[in-house]
C-alpha cells in the first residue's frame, strides 16, 4: 500500500515534507480531468496517488496555511466546516478531498493510477 511510503504523523502533526506533498496533491486534484487516471505526486522518489496523501493527512491537526486554505475553499466550496473562530486544519481539508477522490474514482468505474 502506498500510504506506507508516507511518514506517520507525530501526535497529530505532519512533517513539513508531508505538508508539501499535500500542497502538490491539491494542485494535482485541481488539474485532474474527470475520466482520466488518478494523479500521483512524487514523494522521496516514489509516486504516490493523491488519495493516499489526503488519506494520510486525515488526522493532521496542523492549521492549514491561508494560501492553501484559499485554494481548498475554491476547490471544495462549502464542504468544509465553517471557519469562524476555529481555524481549518489539514484534517478538515483532507477528509473532504479524499472523499472527493474516492467519489471520482468510483464514478469513473474503478481505481486507476496515472503512469509516469
Amino acid at each position: 500500500m502506498t500510504t506506507r511510503l508516507l511518514p506517520a504523523l507525530h501526535e497529530g502533526h505532519a512533517p513539513i515534507q508531508l505538508h508539501g506533498a499535500f500542497d502538490e496533491a491539491l494542485e494535482a486534484y485541481q488539474a485532474w480531468t474527470p475520466g482520466t487516471d488518478e494523479p500521483q505526486v512524487e514523494f522521496e522518489g516514489h509516486l504516490i496517488p493523491i488519495s493516499s496523501v489526503f488519506g494520510r493527512m486525515r488526522t493532521c491537526t496542523d492549521i492549514l496555511p491561508w494560501r492553501i486554505e484559499a485554494d481548498v475553499l475554491d476547490t471544495v466550496g462549502g464542504m468544509l466546516p465553517a471557519g469562524g473562530e476555529r481555524s481549518i486544519t489539514y484534517a478538515d481539508a483532507a477528509l473532504v478531498l479524499r472523499a472527493l477522490c474516492v467519489d471520482r474514482l468510483r464514478d469513473d468505474g474503478g481505481v486507476r493510477f496515472a503512469v509516469r
